[in-house]
C-alpha cells in the first residue's frame, strides 16, 4: 500500500472500532495527513489485513524515512500518540459519555472506556501480547506468573538524547501519574500522552481520576489517582475511599500499595490506587481461622491461608469496616514483636504499614489488610520481609500490590534464561547463567522426564511462592502462627 492507503485504512479501522463517526472521517484523515506533512491525498485503493498498531507502525516508518521524526523511541511514541489523538473525544465529551453509560450500568461505562483506551493504542495491546504468562499450582492456589516483555528497550540514540535533555529537564508534569499528563505531547525522557484520557471520579469528597495502565498486567488494569500531587499515605481516608470506589464500581476490586519504601510501589510521590476486573489468587484464598473484634459482632474477621500475613474483614456497613481497618492499622503501626523481627520504629523512622485491597461480595464489602514491615538488617540489606538473596535470580524487586495478590511480574531477562535452564535440565546444554546455576542443578537432579517447560514453570511458581513467604511478617510455621495470634490479641 502507498502511504495514502495506510492513512485511509487507519481511518476505516477507527470507524469500525467506533472511535469516530462517519461525519468525522474526512476531518480525521486530514489531521493525520498533516502529521505526515502531506498536502494531497492520492490513494490507490490498496488494503491488507492490519490492526491499528500495525498501521501506526507503517506511519512511523514513513515518518522516519521522510525525516519528519528521528529514529528514536520517544519521538516515535510521540508521533503515534499525536496521530491517535485525532480519533479521540475531548476529555469533557468522554466524561459525559462515560457517565451517561454509567447511569445505565457501571459495567457499560467501564467497558466503553476500556475499549477506547485499547483501540486508541493508549493500552499497548500489541506489545502486551509479547508477555509470557502462565499459572503455577501451589497450596495457596494458582499463582499468576508474567514475564514482562511489553515495554520497549531504549536504544543508544534514545539514551544519548536523554543525557542531553537532563540539562534542560522540565518538572512538568511533576510525575507520570499527575493529571497534567492528560493530552501531554511528551518529550525525551517523558512518555507521550496525547492519546491519554482521564475519567473524573469523586471519592471522599475529593476529585480523583480513573485511567487504564498502558501496560496492563491483568484484565482492565486501572489506576485511580488523586488530582493533587501529594505523597502516598495509608489512613482511614484510604479505607473510606477504597470502599466507596467498590460501591460506585462493584465489578472492580481496588487496592493501594503500601506507603513506605521497600514494601511500597515504584511511585510513592503521588497518591494513587490500582483497580481492575480480575480475581486474583488471594481473593479466592480460604480462611485459616476466624476471630472476633470486640464491639463489632456483625463483621466477619479472618486470617487468610496465604503466604503473606492477611486479615480479611467482611460486612455490609462500609463505614464500620473503615473504622475497624483504622484500628488495625493504628495498632499495627505501633506493634513490636522482636521474637519475629517485627519492630515498629527505628528512632522516629516507621516500619509498619499495610497493603489494603477492597472488593464487593454481593451486598457485602470485603477489605483485606496485608501487614507489612520494611526493616533491613545486615543479613537482609534489601529488607527482612523482602525477597531474600536465594530467590533474587528470579525476583528481587519490591513486592507491591500486584505481587501481594498473587501475580508475579518478572523481568524480561527470564524469557531467554528460563529456556536455557530448560535445555540444561533436559540435558541439552552444559551450563546456565551463573545466578541460576545452583537452582538449575537442583532441578536437573529432580527432573524425571516429561514436559520440561511445564516442570520449569512449576519451579518458577515455587520460587514466587517463596518470594511471598519471605515478604510475610508472620511465617507459615508454628512460631509465625503464634506470633500472628499475639498481634490479634492486641486488637
Amino acid at each position: 500500500m502507498n502511504i495514502y492507503d495506510t492513512v485511509q485504512q487507519l481511518v476505516d479501522k477507527a470507524l469500525e472500532e467506533e472511535l469516530i463517526e462517519k461525519e468525522d472521517a474526512v476531518y480525521a484523515r486530514n489531521q493525520v495527513l498533516g502529521e505526515l506533512g502531506l498536502v494531497t491525498f492520492t490513494p490507490e485503493g490498496g488494503t491488507k489485513e492490519s490492526t491499528i498498531p500495525d498501521l501506526l507502525e507503517e506511519l512511523i516508518a514513513y515518518a522516519v524515512e521522510e525525516e519528519i521524526i528521528d529514529d528514536v523511541l520517544d519521538e516515535k511514541e510521540q508521533f503515534q500518540a499525536n496521530v491517535m489523538d485525532h480519533f479521540l473525544p475531548r476529555p469533557s465529551d468522554l466524561n459525559r459519555t462515560f457517565y451517561q453509560k454509567y447511569d445505565q450500568d457501571p459495567r457499560e461505562a467501564t467497558d466503553y472506556f476500556y475499549h477506547l483506551s485499547q483501540k486508541s493504542n493508549y493500552i499497548q495491546t500489541k506489545r502486551i501480547s509479547n508477555n509470557v504468562s502462565f499459572e503455577a499450582q501451589t497450596e495457596y492456589g494458582d499463582l499468576d506468573i508474567t514475564i514482562n516483555l511489553s515495554k520497549p528497550e531504549k536504544d543508544p540514540k534514545q539514551i544519548a538524547k536523554e543525557r542531553q535533555m537532563k540539562k534542560t529537564d522540565s518538572d512538568y508534569p511533576k510525575c507520570l501519574l499527575c493529571m497534567e499528563n492528560e493530552g501531554y505531547p511528551g518529550r525525551i525522557g517523558h512518555p507521550a500522552r496525547s492519546n491519554h484520557r482521564l475519567v473524573r471520579v469523586e471519592l471522599g469528597g475529593g476529585q480523583w481520576m480513573l485511567q487504564y495502565s498502558p501496560y496492563v498486567y491483568y484484565n482492565e488494569h486501572s489506576i485511580v489517582l488523586s488530582e493533587k500531587h501529594t505523597p502516598m499515605t495509608i489512613d482511614k481516608k484510604t479505607f473510606d475511599q477504597l470502599l466507596e470506589f467498590t460501591e460506585k464500581f462493584p465489578h472492580y476490586f481496588i487496592g493501594s500499595n503500601a506507603d513506605l519504601p521497600i514494601v511500597g510501589g515504584s511511585i510513592l510521590s503521588h497518591d494513587h490506587y490500582q483497580a481492575g476486573r480480575y480475581e486474583f489468587a488471594m481473593a479466592k484464598a480460604e480462611a485459616s481461622y476466624s476471630f472476633t473484634i470486640d464491639g463489632h459482632p456483625d463483621v466477619e474477621a479472618e486470617v487468610l491461608k496465604w503466604p503473606m500475613s492477611v486479615i480479611r474483614l467482611r460486612g455490609s456497613a462500609r463505614a464500620e469496616l473503615a473504622q475497624i481497618a483504622e484500628h488495625v492499622l493504628e495498632t499495627w503501626r505501633d506493634y513490636t514483636d522482636e521474637a519475629v523481627d517485627v519492630i515498629s520504629f527505628s528512632k522516629e523512622e516507621p516500619h509498619n504499614t499495610v497493603t489494603p485491597i477492597a472488593r464487593r461480595r454481593e451486598d457485602d464489602f470485603e477489605l483485606d489488610l496485608v501487614l507489612r514491615n520494611n526493616r533491613t538488617s545486615e543479613a537482609h540489606p534489601m529488607g527482612i520481609f523482602h525477597p531474600h538473596e536465594e530467590v533474587h535470580h528470579i525476583k528481587k524487586e519490591n513486592i507491591g500490590l500486584i505481587e501481594v495478590m498473587g501475580l508475579a511480574v518478572l523481568p524480561a531477562r527470564l524469557k531467554d534464561e528460563l529456556k536455557e535452564v530448560e535445555r540444561f535440565v533436559a540435558g541439552g546444554s552444559d551450563a546456565v547463567a551463573e545466578h541460576h546455576q545452583t537452582w538449575a542443578d537442583e532441578l536437573k537432579a529432580a527432573y524425571g522426564g516429561g514436559d520440561v517447560s511445564a516442570f520449569v514453570e512449576e519451579a518458577v511458581g515455587e520460587k514466587f511462592k517463596q518470594v511471598l513467604e519471605h515478604a510475610g511478617v508472620f511465617k507459615q510455621d508454628a512460631d509465625g502462627a503464634a506470633a500472628f495470634r499475639r498481634f490479634l490479641d492486641t486488637l
